[in-house]
């Protein structure tokens, strides 16, 4: 890793969907080098894939929460259960194990307050590993880089 390739990772991490021309003439490097050292960033897994940002609003997403999620048994079982458990769950957009007093941090997103309320009682409520729950209202999002 070198800075042409530090360069390249900070680009693409801001403008994903630019050019390999434009991308080499920010980089410095002619787009046959750019493209080779790409392809290799990718090869060895340090870029892991690309993806759209999508407007939530467009979506009908007015509801976003982190939701700590403290579970009954520290042990490994328990963990991979609730890991099962809210896998598929579509509101829930981020699972993070944690440290600290609860276990597992989610990002959940949801039409309205009532969807919210009904996955917090029918997913996470039926959930037999979650001993508790908190829930942090996001009001907004002055800096979101995901």
């Amino acid at each position: 890793m070198d800075r042409f390739d530090e360069k390249i990772l900070q680009d693409l991490t801001r403008f994903g969907r630019i050019s390999n021309v434009e991308l080499a003439e920010r980089v410095g490097l002619s787009p046959s080098a750019t493209l080779r050292r790409v392809q290799e960033l990718e090869r060895n897994g340090t870029i892991k894939g690309y993806r759209a940002v999508i407007d939530k609003h467009k979506l009908e997403i007015g509801f976003i929460a982190y939701v700590s999620i403290g579970l009954s048994d520290h042990s490994k079982s328990a963990q991979l259960a609730f890991e099962g458990h809210v896998q598929f769950a579509p509101e829930v957009t981020e699972c993070h194990n944690i440290t600290g007093d609860n276990e597992y941090l989610l990002r959940v997103e949801t039409k309205d307050l009532l969807a919210y309320k009904r996955f917090h009682s029918e997913v996470l409520g039926e959930c037999a590993q979650v001993n508790s729950i908190t829930t942090m209202v996001v009001m907004d999002s002055p800096k979101d880089e995901r």
